[in-house]
């Protein structure tokens, strides 16, 4: 067998042949599959977002609070000990007035800013007690009526009885007629039937805590020169003589909020000031808690909602 042949002088050195193996490796799942996760991250963060879109416009302002006081209560609680006062330090509480424990490294002066109605309690409490006025003032109103149809002599008065709520509570207007009149011509003596119907509202009307007010009204008839009554007067005396009424039928002394004569400035009928239906006595039955001290009768700004009497 023949030997490798041999390398002349001349003859560079042969060089080792190096096979180098390449291994494809794989891509592992799509790289590893790290997108799955950042995907279902964003699916998620886009499904709350759209959650919360849609409680904002399927919910009341008042939901969507209670909502926020769930997740940030406005309550606050403030522990005594919580400036580390029981601690090494020997620290005050963070109510004390001026010491912190670190109080040396603090500038400037300490403030708590508690959310305006955090208690939630007075606005809460005024609007429950405004819903409770107007179911009973609801109550009183068929309660007044049904007393006046039983009544006879009273039943055929009914459509002089007109109920308007108010911005001050409800207002109970006895109307005058072409055919009726509630005080003899020109003066403030109430005629029989008149006191009969004052005395059923009366009876209806004194069990309940609502403050009163009493307003007489005049038409726009002018008196005769010289004559030293005028509507405004008339108007003052008529609602005096209401209230004596109701108080003599069982309404309290305490109850009587104000008693005024408006004369004809405020018409039942704006379109005639003559009408005979603008001489009228109004028993407004207050809201409670409301101060009547100083407010005008709103009744020109708000549109009156008469209740029908048949």
């Amino acid at each position: 067998m023949a030997g490798p042949a041999k390398r002349g002088r001349n003859e560079p050195e042969p060089r080792p042949i190096i096979v180098k193996k390449i291994v494809a490796a794989g891509h592992g799942g799509h790289h590893g599959g790290a997108w799955k996760v950042a995907y279902a991250d964003f699916v998620t963060a886009m499904m709350a977002f759209f959650l919360l879109l849609w409680i904002l416009g399927a919910t009341t302002e008042k939901q969507r609070k209670g909502i926020a006081d769930y997740f940030a209560p406005t309550l606050i609680e403030m522990k005594l000990k919580s400036a580390g006062s029981n601690g090494v330090f020997g620290g005050d509480s963070i109510i004390a007035k001026d010491d912190y424990p670190h109080k040396a490294a603090q500038t400037g002066t300490k403030s708590l800013t508690i959310p305006k109605d955090a208690t939630g309690g007075a606005s809460e409490a005024a609007a429950a007690e405004r819903m409770r006025d107007r179911v009973r003032f609801a109550f009183l109103k068929k309660q007044i009526m049904q007393r006046i149809g039983a009544d006879k002599n009273l039943a055929k008065l009914a459509s002089t009885i007109r109920f308007t709520d108010t911005r001050e509570g409800l207002r109970i207007d006895l109307v005058d007629k072409a055919d009726f009149s509630m005080f003899a011509l020109g003066t403030d003596v109430l005629l029989p039937e008149a006191r009969a119907l004052m005395t059923q509202v009366a009876q209806v009307i004194q069990g309940v805590p609502n403050g009163v007010i009493v307003r007489g009204h005049t038409d726009a008839l002018p008196y005769a020169a010289g004559r030293s009554v005028n509507n405004w007067t008339l108007s003052s005396a008529r609602a005096e003589a209401t209230r004596k009424a109701l108080a003599d039928a069982g309404v309290g002394a305490d109850r009587f909020a104000r008693i005024e004569g408006v004369a004809d400035k405020e018409p039942f009928i704006p379109a005639d000031r003559y009408d005979p239906r603008n001489r009228r006595m109004s028993i407004t039955l207050a809201f409670t808690g409301q101060d009547q001290t100083d407010q005008p009768d709103p009744a020109a700004a708000v549109p009156p909602v008469q209740i029908p009497t048949h």
